[in-house]
This record gives C-alpha cells, structure tokens and sequence, in this order.
C-alpha cells in the first residue's frame, strides 16, 4: 500500500538502526521526546524502542488532547450534559474519561443524553433533527480538530441554528512544549514535533525552541521508518553540533501551515488568558475559547456551570507521565488497578495515551522490552 509499506520496510528499518548506533557518542546518553500520542502508539505497536542503542531514550509529551483535560472541566461537560432537554455529543475517546465523580458512560447510564459523534457535523446534524432540545459538542483536540470545530461554528452562525453550541476545550500545542523546557524535572536533547498539528501550525512555530533553548526539533511521521528517520536526523543535528527546526514528514507538512485553516481558527477563537492542563497546572495563553461574535454559540455563557477544580486521585500518575518523568509501568497503579477496563486516569483511556499504549501492547517494564528483542 503505497505511503504505508514503503514506511514499514524492515530492512531500510535495520540499516537506520545502525546509522543511529553509528551517531551516538560513546558514554553520552540521549532524551527525546515525542510530544504527540500518536507517535508513542507507533513507537510501542511497532516496537521501534527495540531498534534503538541503549543510549536513546524516547520520552512521552503531552501530545494527547484528551490526557491534558482535567478533572473539572469533565465535570462542566457533566452538568451541562444532565440538563433538561439537553444532548451532549462527544468523541468517542471522552466517553470513559474519568471526573470528579463519574464519566459520560456513567452520566449516559443514569439517564442523561450522551451520544458519540465522529465530527462536530454529526452533532450539527443532531441539533437540526432535534429543533427543541439544546444540543451541545464536547469540543476537544490541539490545532489538528479545532479547525473543524470551527468550521461547524460558522456553518451554524450560516444556518442560524439556535440550539447548537459548543463546550470548548481546544488547547494549543507551543505553550505547552514551553512549559515542558521550562521545567527543571527534565533534561532532554531534542524533540520529535507532532505531525497532525504541524499540518495546521506548520513549522515556523517550534523556532523559539532552538534559538531561545538550543534544542533540535524534527517534524516527524507515524509510521516506523518515519520515527526512526526523525530520531537519526535529531541525532546527525547534535553529531554536526547544529540546532535547527528540520520537517522529515514534507509529504503532508507545509512549512507555513495551512492558511485556510488559520483562518478559520482566527475568526471564531482566540486565545484564553489561561487553563488548566492535567499534570502541567495553569499554562497562559494555552486554550482557546470562542470569540464575543460567538457568544450565542458558546456553552460556557449559555449555562451557569460550577467551575471548581478537581485533584486528580492520589494514585494517579497521569501528571508525570504528561510531562515525560515517569514512564507509564512506574506507576504505582498501572496495570493492576488501572488498566483501560477500569481507568483511573486519562493515560490509560485515550487511544492516544501513553499508559494505553505501553498496556496494549506489552511494554510492562523496561528490562520486559529490552528482554523482548534479544528473544
């Protein structure tokens, strides 16, 4: 299949593997990270961790927009939800997000009107059939689903559809890797940027991080050759003694974005001063929230929601495995009494999630994975 088999050859997979090895310093040890789930799940399905020298560690970031949504904003959407006459519609990885109390699942199965949606289009579609019921989209996602979530805004602002809003949560990803640099927990040597959002952002964005921190940042694919490219152009950047912001997923990503949907996204939103993000507190500038030519649209101003912060359980590690200081199997909970049947945090419920990813396919202890491909 063309743009997949090309990117899983095993061989060209061997031959990078030795490139790297051949780049790696004797006794210097090096920290990337990939910022976005998706890379994680490539990393862990495909084993690429086993390819790779002792020396390289890949760390995991907090790439994955339902990981970062905390406690009490799952709690809003709740209420909300359990209002009269009301529909919530959600993707479908938000259904089994833990709260404060309960989940959409558990609010579902008391009564309350949840449904799953692919798009914010299906929840459009909902609103126009249900004329007198309050329809609201749990709206949720980095760059890579806000412009959609735009896009549905001003269909509906078109079609002055009234009983159509939206419950933003849309995060933005630059705040939160500076937020990562600026944390004295953790020491890394370059960074595999998110190919999803960088197909909005494009790639000038991630410029501050070599120039005001000296750290490389690749573009990166999902597929296998992809990560292992990526890691082996970040590890040729420090080989040369250069830093720059280098795009290895050209096929997809415009170095300048895309303009059309910037555009979209600066009509209807703009920045919040601040929000909260799961394991990462309070990132200024990191949200997004609709504009006052929205306010009719906006579920924030259309119901009095309680707005309290929620700590997230005492034995949930989700925070630190966010920003990359513990991996998922050094939780105290992971695997026995979290697990993705019975989730106790966010890591383990999205299909993006680190501890889901290590979970379902095995990677239990780092001693299991290195043991793994020596057998």
């Amino acid at each position: 299949m063309r743009h997949v088999d090309e990117y899983r050859d095993a061989g060209t997979a061997r031959a990078l593997a030795a490139r790297i090895a051949g780049l790696c310093e004797p006794g210097r040890r090096y920290a990337f990270m990939e910022v976005c789930g998706g890379h994680t799940h490539t990393i862990y399905k495909h084993g690429i961790e086993d390819h790779l020298p002792e020396q390289v560690t890949l760390v995991h970031g907090p790439g994955c927009p339902v990981c970062v949504i905390p406690m009490g904003r799952v709690d809003d959407a709740l209420h909300i939800a359990r209002q009269p006459d009301t529909i919530m519609t959600s993707f479908g990885d938000m259904m089994r997000v833990p709260g404060g109390s309960a989940s959409f699942l558990d609010a579902k199965a008391e009564g309350a009107d949840i449904r799953m949606v692919y798009s914010p289009l299906d929840a459009l579609r909902i609103a126009r059939q249900n004329p007198g019921r309050r329809v609201v989209f749990m709206a949720i996602g980095f760059e890579t689903t806000a412009p959609s979530t735009a896009v549905t805004l001003l269909r509906a602002a078109a079609e002055k559809l009234e009983n159509f809003s939206v419950f933003c949560n849309h995060v933005t990803i630059i705040p939160a890797v500076k937020a990562i640099l600026d944390s004295p927990d953790l020491r890394l040597d370059g960074f595999l940027g998110p190919g999803h959002v960088s197909t909005v952002i494009g790639c000038r964005p991630y410029e501050f991080i070599s120039a005001a921190y000296g750290k490389p940042l690749v573009v990166a694919g999902f597929e296998p050759l992809d990560i292992l490219r990526s890691v082996h152009m970040l590890l040729r950047q420090l080989a040369d003694g250069r830093c720059e912001v280098e795009n290895q997923y050209a096929r997809v990503v415009p170095r300048d974005g895309n303009a059309r949907a910037l555009r979209a996204l600066s009509d209807v939103m703009e920045l919040r001063p601040y929000f909260e993000w799961r394991g990462l507190g309070f990132i200024s500038h990191s949200a997004l929230r609709l504009r006052d030519a929205f306010a009719a649209y906006d579920a924030e101003r259309i119901f009095d929601l309680p707005g309290v912060r929620v700590a997230d359980p005492k034995s949930c590690q989700c925070g630190e495995v966010l920003k990359g200081v513990l991996k998922p199997w050094q939780c105290k909970v992971f695997g026995t009494a979290c697990t993705p049947e019975t989730p106790i945090g966010t890591c383990m419920v999205s299909s993006e999630g680190a501890c889901a990813a290590y979970y379902n396919f095995g990677r239990f202890t780092r001693s299991a994975v290195r043991e793994a491909a020596r057998t």
